[in-house]
């Protein structure tokens, strides 16, 4: 079953890249008392979630900020290094964005939001998503009705949803 609007998320650990190599992240440290945006992709470096979903929240962080939103998660069904490679890359990083590995896709799972493609090579990713969550709970959820799209949970999409 999948996680809803008034949920509570499940309690869950990701690695980060820090400057002396993976650190662990409790997710609690990250929503108690807190309001954040988690926006999850299929993948890091994939062509949707390159070229389209990680922009729309660097374009729009400011607009979230406004809104009251402490801090903008990315979670993707990758190592840290990975995850951490990418930031750089796109400017997420540096925009302030943070970039969370759910490595072996637990968090994903337990919010029942994993799929497999294998044709593609895309084994327990998480669909597409976006939501925001007011200390530990899901205020908002915008998911995609397949993960090669990227509307109602680009950044513009949730804003326009809050």
């Amino acid at each position: 079953m999948s996680i809803s609007t008034g949920d509570k998320l499940p309690s869950a650990s990701f690695l980060q890249m820090g400057t002396d190599g993976p650190v662990s992240v409790d997710l609690a440290s990250k929503t108690d008392g807190r309001k954040v945006v988690i926006f999850a992709v299929p993948g890091a470096f994939t062509g949707v979630c390159h070229n389209a979903h990680v922009p729309s929240f660097i374009r729009t962080k400011d607009q979230f900020t406004a809104k009251g939103v402490d801090e903008i998660i990315c979670i993707s069904v990758n190592d840290p290094f990975v995850t951490g490679a990418w930031g750089e890359v796109t400017g997420a990083t540096a925009a302030g964005i943070t970039m969370l590995g759910d490595p072996v896709s637990e968090f994903t799972k337990a919010m029942g939001m994993d799929f497999t493609n294998e044709d593609a090579g895309l084994i327990d990713r998480s669909k597409r998503y976006a939501m925001v969550v007011e200390d530990g709970t899901v205020t908002l959820l915008n998911e995609e009705e397949n993960p090669g799209l990227c509307d109602v949970s680009a950044g513009e999409g949730l804003l326009d949803a809050m």
